[in-house]
Parts: C-alpha cells; sequence; structure tokens
C-alpha cells in the first residue's frame, strides 16, 4: 500500500443547466449532471499490515465498496425490486449512475505486479458486473415546461382535428 495515498473516495460532481428558446418562443431549461469519481480501492488488511487510523480507513473503503457491489448486484439480478442504495452515501451519491438516467462509463485499473493478482481480479469481476447495469438516460427537462409542451402539442393536433372537422362539414353543406 502507499503510505501516502489519500485512502478514501473522491466524487467530483458538475450540474449544468441550459436555458434555450425554441421555435415557439418558450423557454426551456435542460439540466445535466457529471460525476468524476475515484474509488479507493479495495485492500486485504492482513496484506497491507495497517494498523490504528489505517485500519479503521481500510475498514470503512472496504464496507462502502461491499454495499457498492450489493447495489451492482441487485441492478444486474433484476431478482429483487429492492435496490439499496441507501446503504452507503457512496451508492446514494451514485445512484443515479447505477440504474438510473445518466450515461455511465467505468474505467478499472488494474496492477501488473502478480503480488496484486488477486486484487486486480477482484476488479475485473467488479467491472464485469458493472457493465451489465442497465440506465435510461433522458433528457433531463423541467416536469412544468414538459407538461407544457404536451398541452400546446395537444392543442396543435385539436385544432388540426376542428378545423379538418369545419373543413369537411362545409363541404357537405355546399
Amino acid at each position: 500500500m502507499n503510505k501516502d495515498s489519500s485512502r478514501s473516495h473522491s466524487i467530483f460532481t458538475i450540474h449544468l443547466e441550459i436555458c434555450n428558446t425554441d421555435a415557439d418562443g418558450q423557454d426551456r431549461l435542460r439540466a445535466a449532471k457529471l460525476n468524476l469519481v475515484d474509488l479507493a480501492g479495495s485492500e486485504r488488511q492482513s496484506k497491507t499490515g495497517a494498523t490504528g487510523e489505517r485500519l479503521r480507513e481500510a475498514t470503512k473503503i472496504n464496507l462502502s465498496l461491499s454495499a457498492l457491489g450489493n447495489v451492482i448486484s441487485a441492478l444486474v439480478d433484476g431478482r429483487s425490486k429492492y435496490v439499496p442504495y441507501r446503504d452507503s452515501k457512496l451508492t446514494r451519491l451514485l445512484q443515479d449512475s447505477l440504474g438510473g438516467n445518466t450515461r455511465t462509463l467505468m474505467i478499472a485499473c488494474l496492477s501488473p505486479s502478480d503480488n496484486n493478482y488477486e486484487e486486480s481480479l477482484s476488479t475485473l469481476r467488479y467491472a464485469n458486473r458493472a457493465k451489465s447495469i442497465q440506465n435510461r438516460p433522458r433528457i433531463n427537462e423541467d416536469p412544468k415546461d414538459a407538461l407544457l409542451r404536451e398541452f400546446q402539442e395537444e392543442i396543435r393536433k385539436l385544432r388540426a382535428l376542428v378545423s379538418g372537422q369545419l373543413g369537411a362539414a362545409d363541404l357537405a353543406c355546399e
């Protein structure tokens, strides 16, 4: 283990909002979120010889990675409708990225050293399960804007229907 390592997960989130005016002159607000996540590696405590504060840090890291693994398993297996997002802060923060409304890319980092064979194999298994998660990305639009757009579309269709019926009725009267 690197003695200078910060032994923590890092999450950097960027929230983006854009307001566009469409052809009808209506303002549309769209929102996006980008999570950049660096997960601390899971380490075997017997192998690192960590004690004291380092041991407590490693235990917390392993617990959060275990919770993340449980969420990934629940999403991939699909047998249960319950996904344990609330089991850790990490999974709660990444809920949109795990089976939610985002596009997600996972990069797994491996060690070329045969000393870390087990850890690299575990990482590959983790990534293999994660690649099976099915997200449902869609455009994030303000619900009021979406409802207004639906109503405007319905009004347009009704006007077309009414004008078509009036036109047909006018022809029938002649």
